[in-house]
């Protein structure tokens, strides 16, 4: 079996998207979405589970929050949190290459920023299996935005504040959700197959298994 082919990239700002593209963490969601959905007797699958990749758990929940009969999305949206934050839930980590290219265009001085559907406590935390938040210029949240992923809301706002034209950077995604919020801000997108198959990331500019074949270029002529 041959190791598929690095890619080259270039461009002024590199944005990146938290669960699943620098750390793994779906394993830990389907489980804490499961657990919500078994405890009020609902049925789950995984046509169910892919509703909630990439989008910000409130708007996900919206969607079903009328087959629960009672609670409201934000005390379902607790309760789900408790139930990923607690002592049984499966550990995250890095993806595959992450830390090694963050490190590398941290060196370099690319400006970096992440834009997460989830929580600022929460990307806080994560951030430290592949090197820490102190990495990221900017960090854009759940909690910065009105409208999640598709909405290209969130990756817009990290462009203005890392000074850079959406047309000058590159994001990184897992979910289709956030690659159609990354082409909807103008930016170039790579997706990582580690939480979807490459036909639901048709859109992106590059499909890659994970971090590992990526590059980047010193100059135009290195590309």
């Amino acid at each position: 079996m041959t190791a598929p082919e690095p890619h080259s990239l270039q461009a002024k700002a590199a944005l990146f998207d938290l669960d699943g593209t620098l750390v793994a963490t779906e394993h830990r969601s389907r489980a804490a979405w499961t657990r919500l959905f078994t405890t009020h007797g609902l049925p789950v699958d995984d046509a169910l589970l892919a509703t909630f990749v990439g989008r910000r758990g409130q708007e996900a929940l919206a969607d079903h929050v009328d087959r629960f009969g009672g609670p409201t999305v934000d005390e379902l949206f607790e309760e789900a949190c408790g139930y990923l934050m607690g002592p049984d839930s499966p550990p995250p980590y890095a993806v595959p290459g992450a830390a090694d290219l963050l490190a590398d265009l941290h060196g370099r001085g690319v400006p970096l920023a992440v834009v997460t559907s989830g929580l600022r406590a929460h990307a806080t935390e994560l951030l430290e299996h592949v090197g820490g938040a102190e990495l990221f210029q900017v960090i854009v949240t759940a909690e910065d935005v009105q409208a999640g992923k598709p909405d290209p809301q969130g990756y817009l706002a990290a462009c203005r504040a890392l000074g850079v034209h959406p047309a000058d950077g590159i994001a990184f995604e897992d979910a289709p959700a956030g690659v159609r919020a990354a082409a909807a801000a103008g930016l170039r997108c790579v997706a990582l197959t580690t939480t979807h198959p490459a036909a639901d990331l048709a859109h992106a500019d590059v499909v890659v298994p994970d971090l590992t074949t990526l590059r980047w270029a010193r100059d135009a002529e290195d590309r």
